[in-house]
């Protein structure tokens, strides 16, 4: 679980990010999910875009999506899902 402050941290890391997943109608599923679980390894904080004709909630989303590929929720803000993972190997972010 992560606290206020790395929170915070890691918002001000993913503000010059660009999404690398698109989420659209048809919602998460297990390949999605694979690959989420691929590029947060390599990366760990990545950000999602959820485009404007996905039925789903994003806040209900980021949650889903978070919990099935064993990520933080880090923030939801619009449409964009920021998510936090500490990597095995490639670890390149240093918490406060």
């Amino acid at each position: 679980m992560l606290t206020g402050k790395q929170k915070r941290f890691l918002r001000a890391q993913a503000h010059h990010l660009t999404p690398i997943f698109q989420i659209g109608k048809g919602g998460s599923n297990e390949q999605l999910i694979r690959h989420i679980e691929e590029a947060i390894e390599k990366r760990e904080l990545i950000k999602l875009s959820v485009l404007n004709n996905c039925l789903e909630d994003p806040k209900q989303l980021g949650q889903e999506v978070a919990e099935a590929s064993g990520s933080e929720l880090v923030q939801v803000i619009g449409k964009t899902i920021i998510l936090y993972k500490e990597s095995r190997d490639h670890k390149t972010i240093e918490l406060p």
